[in-house]
């Protein structure tokens, strides 16, 4: 079942220069395709919409700074079982959990700064893809 996903690399991710490894591996899974693609530096604004859901818990602030501290890139990634496919490819938050092989078993370093977003259900990908790209149908 084809289904798309949103994808964001986050600050780290494009400050450390591994926006070109992630998305190579995302790249040359088989049969997934990037339908949209932007650098941009995000809003309080966009984020407050995107992590609505953890206002008021103890990591909220330190994550809405860590994310508006740099730009991301943002992706659409389309292809076969992908919302699954995109996390298990960028592994568990910890690094440390993370098994080698995965983005964040491979490059993390720690929990809070973990590279890489990808949305968990179909209905998350659908939320979120209206955030960062309202016009893609």
């Amino acid at each position: 079942m084809s289904q798309r996903t949103l994808v964001l690399l986050k600050p780290d991710a494009v400050r450390r220069g591994l926006v070109g490894e992630i998305l190579g591996r995302i790249e040359t899974k088989a049969n997934w395709q990037i339908v949209a693609l932007e650098l941009r530096t995000l809003e309080r604004e966009v984020l407050e919409q995107h992590y609505g859901e953890h206002m008021g818990k103890p990591f909220y602030e330190p994550l809405m700074e860590f994310m508006a501290s740099g730009p991301v890139v943002a992706l659409v990634v389309k292809g076969e079982r992908v919302i699954e496919g995109v996390r298990a490819l960028a592994g568990p938050t910890d690094p440390i959990a993370a098994a080698p092989g995965s983005i964040r078993g491979d490059f993390g370093t720690i929990v809070r700064e973990n590279l890489i977003h990808a949305s968990d259900s179909e209905e998350s990908a659908e939320r979120e893809m209206k955030i960062f790209f309202p016009g893609l149908a």
